[in-house]
Formats: C-alpha cells, sequence, structure tokens
C-alpha cells in the first residue's frame, strides 16, 4: 500500500468514504477531526459508499481514506488496503468511553417508565453475556444473520471490543461526546453541551451499576477468546481472502443500507497486480 497519509492531519483536504453521513464512524471522525483543527465541514470531501463497498472505493481511487465500523474495518486493515489512522478502541482519550447508545423518545419513556427501565436491563444484560462469550456471540450473529459477516472475521472484530456495561460511564460519555461535537461544529457555537446531555441521559429505575454488579450470565463452553486470538485470527484472514473486495462486497453488504451505490455495482473485479500498479 503506497499512501503519504500517516497522520490526523494528512487527512486535510482529501476525500473520505463513508457508510453515511450521520452515521456513528462519521460522527467519531468529525470528533477527532475538530479535536486536531480541521473543519470537517470544509477541509473534508465526504463520500457516502455501502459499508461493504469502501474498500472497491480504496481500490478504484474514489476515496483517499475510510471511516468505518467492525468489523469492516478489520477486514480492511487485514487485506492491506488501509492503515489505521485512528481507532476508536485504541486511542486515548477514546477507548474510556462508553459504547454505543440507544435512543428512545422520551415522551416514550416518561409514559412508559417500567417497560423502558426492563428494556435497558436486557440490554445490559446483554452486553454482559457477549463480554463473558464473544466467541459465541459472533458465531449468533453470522448464523441469525445478525450481521453481514463470516464467522472468524466477526470473532476476530468482538475479540477487541469491550462490552463491560456501565451507567456512569455512558453518562460521562454522553457528556464527552457533547462537548467534541460542539468542537467540530455539529452543533452550535451557543449550545450548552453539559445541560443537552443531562436532558439526553436518563435515569431509571433499577437500572444502577450496583444492579449490574449482581448481575450473573452463563459462560458458554468454548465461547471465549484467548488474548492473542485477535492476531491469530488476522493473520488467517490474510492467507484465506485472496479475492478482490469488488467480488465479495456482497457478503459484507449490510441489506438494511439506505446510502446509495456510489461504487459501479457492475464493475469488473480488477486483479491485485493491476491494483498495485496503478498505485
Amino acid at each position: 500500500m503506497k499512501t503519504n497519509i500517516h497522520t490526523i492531519q494528512d487527512l486535510k483536504g482529501k476525500r473520505i468514504g463513508v457508510p453515511g453521513m450521520g452515521t456513528p464512524p462519521f460522527v467519531f471522525a468529525n470528533r477527532v477531526f475538530g479535536t486536531h483543527g480541521i473543519d470537517a465541514g470544509k477541509d473534508i470531501t465526504w463520500k457516502v459508499f455501502p459499508a461493504g463497498e469502501l474498500g472497491l472505493a480504496i481500490d478504484k481511487g474514489e476515496v483517499d481514506a475510510v471511516c468505518n465500523a467492525e468489523p469492516i474495518g478489520s477486514l480492511l486493515i487485514a487485506e492491506g488496503k488501509v492503515r489505521n489512522i485512528a481507532d476508536q478502541i485504541m486511542d486515548e482519550p477514546y477507548n474510556k468511553e462508553y459504547c454505543c447508545e440507544v435512543i428512545a423518545n422520551g415522551k416514550w419513556v416518561d409514559a412508559n417508565p417500567d417497560t423502558a427501565a426492563r428494556a435497558t436491563r436486557a440490554l445490559l444484560k446483554g452486553a454482559k453475556w457477549v463480554e463473558t462469550n464473544p466467541r459465541a456471540a459472533a458465531l449468533l450473529a453470522v448464523e441469525k444473520k445478525y450481521l453481514a459477516s463470516t464467522p472468524e472475521l466477526n470473532t476476530a472484530a468482538l475479540a477487541r471490543l469491550r462490552y463491560v456495561p456501565s451507567i456512569h460511564l455512558a453518562e460521562e460519555s454522553v457528556h464527552d461526546a457533547g462537548r467534541e461535537m460542539k468542537i467540530a461544529k455539529m452543533l452550535s457555537p451557543e449550545t450548552d453541551t453539559q445541560a443537552l446531555a443531562k436532558r439526553a441521559f436518563m435515569h431509571l429505575d433499577g437500572v444502577t451499576d450496583e444492579w449490574i454488579k449482581t448481575l450473573e450470565v452463563e459462560k458458554v463452553a468454548g465461547g471465549q477468546v484467548s488474548p492473542d486470538e485477535d492476531i491469530r485470527l488476522i493473520a488467517a484472514l490474510v492467507q484465506k481472502d485472496t479475492e478482490d473486495s469488488c467480488c465479495r462486497r456482497k457478503m459484507f453488504d449490510q441489506p438494511d443500507q439506505d446510502a446509495p451505490n456510489l461504487a459501479d455495482p457492475d464493475a469488473p473485479c480488477v486483479q491485485k497486480n493491476i491494483i498495485a500498479a496503478q498505485k
């Protein structure tokens, strides 16, 4: 891979592929740009592609970089198409943030507090189960077609993620995100992010860190991942994934994605030696 992009500052003035405007990868990228003094609305050209076609967009030279979520990010790195510039899992201070959020209508929560609390406790229990059984969760997601991926790739992706539920970390993360979204100009300069975050985050009866500590989940036999599993799986993927992304993209496209197919779906597969010669 030949590229002159090595740092966040190198992305200024570049074309960046994104799975959708307003998606979590887009918001995260905007936050990172804002903290590095880059105006993402003026200094970046955003181009929308379905998540599974961002590798093809890189191959065809339609974008200079991409921002995406797992497991697509791990796939692109394993194929040698991209290098990691900013990583919410690894980089400070983002790796200490709570991810992710479920948004509920405030009026609905006010009218149905018990149902909202029950649903939230179910989600937190599910998160703790995934943290305890990442391999089992990865296989389940593929088998049930919740995610268009392979068991190996999804396991590699989940091995890098943390699913430890926490109420206080979730609330802190809402405040942190609000402040950085203001810096990134995603919120108006007059926005009181403290007040906005306080309104956005709702405390529910029985949904506490104390309750989480007492919560027990089953440990599925063979459902765990050893500490070095991520490295070994990525290495295996590099050896087995010999087809170009344009030939494999359907496996990773999300069927409910509304983003326009800006990359030509009928484009012929380009041989890797031709791609390398063009770079």
